[in-house]
């Protein structure tokens, strides 16, 4: 277990990162976090914050209660807010929120009336995923995951279908034309964007009945809503965005399936096995093998969203579609070639960076 205490690299890090996102020297800051989150994080973000002349406040929340028996995990839906009306208020007073909530508000539902701010302000949130220091210091963000992130959602923006096959038997499609597509690079530096670190991948959430096929998920690939690497072939039928069949042996199935029935029967339907967004990464600073070297509580593993030439499956909510779910599952794939209108994009796991240039 590595220590979690003040190094001035660190601080360099967040610092470089608060940069990036355009933080000026009397910009008012907020740092939203709870009970639960990594408090040297929250540090490193107040002496990063102040170092660039920002004037800082704090926001701390009781971190909520958990709902029924089921771990909730790899959401980015927090509910630390629970709608408190004076929180909602301060940070939309804010230029600039670090959001150090322990599962992040991407998918919260106060972020919306959050980030439309005040009059013409609008602020710009980044969310600092869950992590020991080491892994941000890591995958700090630069000019060249931007240009690539973008280039990449420019071309998926105007894709009508994606196809994911693989060596392994997968065979996945994707109806992108009512899609809501973004991209992420690390660092959010206009008025109104959400961004979060690490970073480096572009995804989209397609609309209602877009994706069928199946998934044949291979050892080596990763399960980050458990932080395991697979150790036998599961295969995930998918019919009208659906996983409605789950085939495999062994406990990585076997908990799979579970985890899913838990959520189907707490909340009374199926939205947890629905396609929440489909992608792929783009940081070559990331590394799938990042899990092998941390215990499972320095690690959240969002790292494992962005290495380059994964494909990203994800289960859950959705609100392009309509639903709405805590039972979420993050799947980064490798080996996995993925088509644009029949370009190819990455082919058996290597991203084809050419095909971005032309984008750009």
């Amino acid at each position: 277990m590595l220590i979690e205490r003040i190094e001035y690299k660190w601080i360099e890090a967040f610092r470089q990162t608060f940069q990036q996102c355009q933080v000026q020297a009397g910009e008012v800051a907020a740092i939203l976090c709870e009970t639960q989150s990594r408090r040297v994080n929250v540090d490193l973000a107040r002496l990063a914050l102040e170092q660039l002349g920002a004037s800082v406040f704090e926001v701390t929340l009781t971190t909520p209660r958990a709902k029924g028996s089921i771990p909730v995990r790899s959401t980015g839906a927090s509910d630390a807010i629970q709608h408190l009306a004076p929180v909602i208020e301060s940070l939309r007073h804010a230029d600039f929120i670090v959001d150090c909530t322990v599962e992040g508000l991407l998918h919260a539902p106060e972020l919306p009336q959050i980030m439309r701010g005040v009059g013409e302000n609008r602020p710009r949130l980044l969310m600092v995923s869950n992590e020991h220091p080491e892994i941000l210091e890591r995958t700090v963000a630069g000019p060249q995951t931007h240009a690539q992130v973008r280039s990449a959602m420019k071309r998926m923006k105007s894709s009508q279908t994606m196809r994911v096959t693989s060596e392994h038997g997968s065979d996945l499609s994707i109806q992108l034309d009512q899609a809501v597509v973004g991209g992420v690079w690390g660092y959010a530096q206009k008025p109104g964007m959400v961004s979060h670190w690490p970073g480096g991948l572009v995804l989209a959430f397609p609309a209602a009945g877009s994706v069928s096929g199946r998934l044949v998920m291979a050892p080596g690939d990763v399960n980050l809503t458990f932080k395991n690497y697979l150790t036998s072939p599961i295969e995930l039928v998918i019919e009208s965005d659906e996983v409605v069949d789950i085939n495999g042996h062994g406990a990585d199935a076997e908990m799979m399936k579970s985890y899913w029935k838990a959520w189907e029967d707490l909340e009374g339907h199926r939205a947890c096995y629905a396609t929440s967004h489909v992608g792929f990464g783009l940081n070559a600073q990331a590394r799938w093998d990042a899990l092998a070297f941390y215990d499972k509580r320095d690690c959240n593993g969002t790292e494992l969203r962005a290495f380059a030439g994964n494909f990203l499956y994800s289960t859950g909510a959705n609100e392009v579609a309509g639903r709405h779910t805590l039972g979420h599952f993050d799947l980064p794939m490798r080996g996995c070639t993925i088509a644009l209108d029949g370009v190819c994009m990455v082919r058996s796991g290597e991203v084809q960076w050419d095909q971005l240039e032309t984008a750009a």
